[in-house]
């Protein structure tokens, strides 16, 4: 078994007025750059164009912007201090509307924002900066306690099919739904993966399937057209996707395509898990009708990586998301422990009982 990279998606550099280093996810995998976030303002085009994504690294980026925000103007108030800081959290709220991990991490440093006491500016953004940290280190611990608890339920797999990227680059380390793939990996299983390339922007293709390389688990791309066939072929023993926003009824929003795959394997009788941390749920809406669904760039499908494959004129309908719904779920894969069957109960039983 060879070493797998450890992939570290993103990382605060130095101390209180610091910044936020990205991998630029866009540039991958033929790229593997950095680039450095000083402001409010990159952290936000950072998350909007996605070079950096996946609903557990935007609400880490977003809580270390809130600190960029906070200490952008010098020699300030308290006060001033906080104000930047709540204008900063609301600005980067409006970067993508669906992942509720960026609303839960803003609203954990707001949290902060709010707390009395702090008598010196340098101790509001030390209070900042260790929250945003803490934030960071409670995903890595959540991504293994996921692969911990998902492992088991893939034990006698010997292909696994996921889709977009729910990996390390989603994350702080290790993933959700690949999470689950590398802990059976690291404990000797033989596993292969069917990586969907994911259209339009390929993020199976270009960051699936480049860190499953990294790590050293086989992987085979596939067209997400190709998903139907190849399990009618009998190649796939389980789906295994991430998710961006669980409703109270176990309805899970993840990228386009997935529904998709919920009823495929439903059809072909395979397994279809969802793997998320508690705080990808969102209990204050009853089903996954009401998760608001990202509507992205025509581009992004009419001229996809600088090519023009639409002809001018024609219309383009681009959500990034779709629903899978409860009772097309087998179980749903949390830090907290598995949820099976998938219906209210069980979901607020587990995630209450981490709040």
């Amino acid at each position: 078994m060879s070493n797998p990279v450890k992939i570290e998606p993103l990382s605060w550099q130095q101390e209180t007025t610091g910044f936020l280093r990205l991998i630029d996810q866009t540039r991958l995998p033929t790229e593997l750059v950095e680039i450095d976030c000083r402001s409010v303002e990159q952290v936000w085009t950072a998350i909007k164009r996605l070079s950096v994504r996946g609903a557990p690294a935007i609400g880490v980026a977003a809580a270390y912007g809130v600190c960029i925000g906070a200490a952008e103007t010098t020699r300030q108030s308290v006060d001033q201090a906080k104000q930047q800081a709540h204008a900063a959290a609301d600005y980067l709220a409006t970067s993508r509307p669906t992942a509720v991990n960026l609303f839960w991490a803003l609203d954990r440093m707001r949290q902060v924002i709010d707390r009395d006491g702090f008598d010196q500016t340098d101790a509001f953004l030390e209070a900042l900066l260790a929250e945003a940290r803490a934030i960071h280190q409670q995903d890595r611990d959540t991504c293994h306690a996921i692969g911990r608890n998902g492992a088991p339920l893939i034990a006698a797999a010997k292909n696994v099919l996921t889709h977009c990227n729910a990996g390390a680059l989603a994350t702080a380390e290790y993933g959700t739904a690949l999470a689950v793939i590398y802990s059976a990996h690291d404990s000797g299983q033989s596993l292969h993966v069917f990586a969907d390339e994911t259209r339009p922007l390929l993020q199976g293709a270009r960051l699936t399937a480049w860190e499953l390389q990294q790590h050293g688990v086989p992987v085979t791309v596939i067209c997400d057209s190709m998903a139907a066939c190849v399990m009618k072929e009998g190649r796939v023993d389980a789906v295994i996707v991430g998710a961006d926003r669980i409703a109270a009824n176990g309805d899970a929003c993840n990228k386009i395509g997935t529904y998709g795959l919920s009823v495929l394997a439903k059809h072909h009788n395979i397994p279809f898990y969802v793997a998320a941390p508690c705080s990808t749920f969102d209990l204050t809406l009853a089903s996954g009708d009401l998760i608001p669904i990202e509507q992205r760039a025509d581009y992004e499908i009419s001229e996809a990586f600088g090519k023009r494959t639409v002809p001018e004129g024609v219309d383009v309908y681009n959500p990034a998301f779709d629903v899978a719904p409860a009772e097309l779920i087998t179980a749903i894969i949390t830090d907290r422990g598995v949820i099976d069957p998938v219906d209210e109960a069980n979901v607020r039983r587990v995630v209450q009982d981490a709040s």
